[in-house]
């Protein structure tokens, strides 16, 4: 998708979630201009679509407007620990719903910045990483941890699942699927420990592309950043951060 089509995307988003704000959640415009620091005649002529905001001003509004509407607090909501630490992500995966939200939360991030594919890890990621592809308008590329009939050649990655599990896990992705000129966002629904992405982060690597950034919905904590040694000027997007019970 070119970045003239992604900016307008985010205008168009934006005002929806701008409505959202407005008209699902009641909150005034009033309350709204104090959030936003823009007049309420401003506000009022997005939401009714008489005019768009621009891709700046856009990026601005849905940075805050997604504070207020909630994605960060609906997810945190369904997140529920048991005795043993662990936490049952279906209810976040498979609600399509949040899959929009946070593929518009994407765009938003990832607007006007090269991406050429997405890539995930089977299979808790595949849902959120095929609608932030729909979302940006690339392909998907999948990591999966055996190696398909049919493909002649593979890269692969493997890697210690945990610092204390002694088990290793290998991902495989087609030699072809990730060409050198790719600029390559790497999407998962939740990050732990990093190890997993930090694989991913190796694939990409091993065939010559970009990384363009990583997007995921919940981390557990921030520590799992040093595992993928990315260079500073590589975005990461979380859209909430957790700590670990106990």
């Amino acid at each position: 998708m070119s970045t003239h089509a992604d900016e307008l995307k985010l205008r168009l988003m934006t005002i929806e979630l701008l409505r959202t704000a407005k008209y699902k959640r009641n909150i005034t415009y009033r309350e709204l201009a104090s959030k936003t620091g823009l007049p309420v005649t401003v506000l009022s002529r997005y939401a009714k679509g008489h005019v768009l905001p621009n891709t700046a001003r856009a990026r601005q509004l849905w940075k805050i407007l997604s504070k207020i509407v909630g994605l960060k607090v609906e997810i945190r909501n369904r997140i529920k620990f048991d005795e043993q630490g662990y936490f049952d992500n279906t209810d976040i995966i498979g609600d399509y719903n949040i899959l929009q939200q946070a593929a518009n939360h994407a765009l938003a991030n990832f607007a006007g910045k090269r991406v050429t594919k997405v890539l995930t890890a089977a299979v808790d990621g595949i849902p959120l990483a095929t609608m932030v592809a729909n979302a940006l308008g690339v392909n998907l590329v999948i990591a999966k941890r055996s190696k398909e009939v049919g493909v002649k050649a593979f890269l692969e990655e493997t890697y210690v699942l945990g610092r204390d599990s002694g088990v290793t896990m290998t991902l495989y992705i087609p030699k072809d699927a990730i060409k050198r000129r790719d600029s390559v966002l790497i999407v998962d629904d939740m990050i732990k420990s990093g190890e997993t992405q930090a694989a991913l982060v190796n694939l990409v690597r091993k065939a010559r592309a970009e990384i363009s950034g990583v997007f995921s919905l919940i981390s557990v904590g921030e520590e799992w950043k040093k595992k993928l040694k990315l260079s500073s000027d590589c975005p990461v997007e979380v859209v909430t951060y957790i700590k670990a019970p106990q």
